[in-house]
């Protein structure tokens, strides 16, 4: 990919995981090469990636659009994630390193932080919540796991969920970072994979819950 195309990848990428560009979105190549500050041959090569990501989709009419996921391929999504993030925790309890445990501890810290203050930060939560989970990836010592947890967990589906948590769930969050700690501390594999798959489908049902809950009303209190 040149260096062109590169920078249009991460814009483009970086615009839809951040939920700048909302799900059903029309994509116009000449309006994200004006944005990126390149011509539309690296913009389209970008959007060919991403495509292959799951990221884009393409209509029949060849018009491009930002991913809109169904609830099967949500539910699909989260599974996977699920698997795939209970056998890495498994994995790292044997090969996590003290430095990487006192970074989880750091990570959950200021998740705890952001979650106390008047109105959550939900960036920081979000920010340090993804530093928590590549942690525990990279512990996991398997460049294979790492590749397919990047495939399936970086897309705007966690942007989202993190979004539609209350105070409560936030901090429910931050405590299942703590007790994996508590899990690696002990070398108990199965402990840890426990609780990051419980972790994972609790995401999956606040995500789901949402998702299906009928319109509120706007006279309701």
């Amino acid at each position: 990919m040149s260096k062109a195309a590169d920078r249009a990848y991460h814009f483009i990428r970086g615009e839809i995981l951040s939920g700048a560009m909302t799900p059903g979105e029309q994509l116009r190549e000449e309006t994200l090469a004006e944005a990126c500050g390149v011509s539309r041959t690296p913009v389209r090569e970008a959007m060919r990636k991403l495509e292959a990501e799951n990221l884009i989709q393409r209509s029949d009419s060849q018009r491009s659009f930002v991913a809109t996921l169904s609830v099967d391929d949500i539910a699909e999504s989260f599974a996977l994630r699920a698997m795939l993030e209970g056998h890495a925790a498994a994995r790292a309890t044997d090969r996590i390193k003290p430095g990487q445990l006192a970074t989880l501890f750091d990570h959950n810290a200021a998740i705890r932080d952001a979650v106390a203050r008047e109105t959550p930060d939900i960036a920081a939560f979000i920010e340090h919540n993804r530093g928590f989970h590549t942690v525990v990836t990279d512990a996991a010592g398997s460049e294979r796991l790492t590749r397919l947890l990047a495939s399936i967990v970086e897309q705007p589906v966690v942007l989202r969920t993190a979004r539609r948590y209350d105070r409560a769930q936030l901090e429910r969050s931050a405590a299942e970072h703590e007790e994996l700690v508590v899990a690696f501390r002990h070398r108990d594999p199965d402990w840890a994979k426990a609780v990051m798959i419980g972790h994972i489908r609790r995401a999956f049902h606040v995500y789901s819950d949402a998702l299906t809950a009928p319109p509120r009303d706007p006279k309701t209190p």
